[in-house]
């Protein structure tokens, strides 16, 4: 691995985390493009460098991690079906995890849900008092946001977008459901990059060390652009336009796969 893919890498890992796009499904088709093969390395710092994404979280949402209990229950309860539907369904996971036609299709389909459910939702408005903040998810609402994230344990689907989705569903603002999928990303991609970076530590060769600080540095920027542009966009024209992207993505993905 060098330093250009490095870079590329972790530019897609940043921009994309957060936007309901698929980063996994991003660096799949990268890697494939870039002639990367997806095992050993490449697969622990596609992982690892998620680290970035989610200091990226804490640092620009770190009033809303000081100490309070009901806000700290609200996350283990949607993180919890993640953490146990996914140790269970790991070895299957792993069997799709770099399927370029797994991720066209995850593409394509997510993305005309996320075109309906934004249309759905198209009276979403900042003083709507119909809607609710994170703040009015009860405990139940959590544990079904967590359900609906473990969608994204298929690859190009989207952690954020299947949490989004589920949010605008349960009545949060697109602002709120935006948000809480940033909040639920910290212990969902942390205990990911935690497992992760424990399997590969003794594997990890001296000079890997520099291009894994490098990719989690790298991560972190640009992450932090994403989130602030992402806020931005939804705000201002919902979530159709990155609907409209995964369409297109997705259609290329298949027929540039049947040609």
């Amino acid at each position: 691995m060098n330093w250009t893919q490095v870079v590329l890498l972790s530019l897609i890992e940043g921009l994309t985390e957060f936007l309901p796009v698929s980063s996994t499904g991003h660096l799949i088709l990268a890697s494939a493009v870039l002639g990367i093969q997806e095992e050993g390395f490449i697969k622990a710092f596609n992982i690892i460098i998620q680290f970035g994404a989610i200091l990226s979280v804490l640092v620009l949402y770190w009033r809303r991690f000081l100490p309070e209990l009901s806000f700290y229950k609200k996350l283990f309860i949607a993180f919890l079906p993640a953490a146990l539907i996914g140790l269970a369904v790991k070895s299957k996971i792993d069997l799709i995890l770099d399927s370029v036609t797994v991720v066209g299709w995850s593409l394509l389909i997510g993305g005309l849900v996320l075109i309906w459910v934004d249309r759905s939702f198209i009276k979403d408005t900042a003083d709507s008092k119909d809607l609710k903040d994170i703040k009015d998810l009860s405990l139940i609402d959590c544990f079904k946001l967590g359900l609906i994230q473990c969608f994204a344990f298929i690859p190009g689907v989207s952690r954020s977008g299947a949490t989004i989705v589920g949010g605008l569903f349960l009545g949060l603002s697109r602002k709120a459901a935006a948000e809480f999928s940033f909040f639920l990303a910290v212990p969902t991609l942390s205990g990911a990059a935690l497992i992760k970076s424990l399997g590969v530590l003794k594997t990890i060769e001296p000079d890997q060390i520099s291009l894994l600080l490098g990719g989690i540095f790298l991560s972190f920027v640009f992450a932090l652009i994403s989130i602030q542009f992402m806020m931005r966009l939804i705000q201002r024209f919902g979530f159709r336009h990155f609907g409209y992207y995964r369409v297109l993505v997705g259609i290329l993905i298949l027929v540039f796969i049947k040609s």
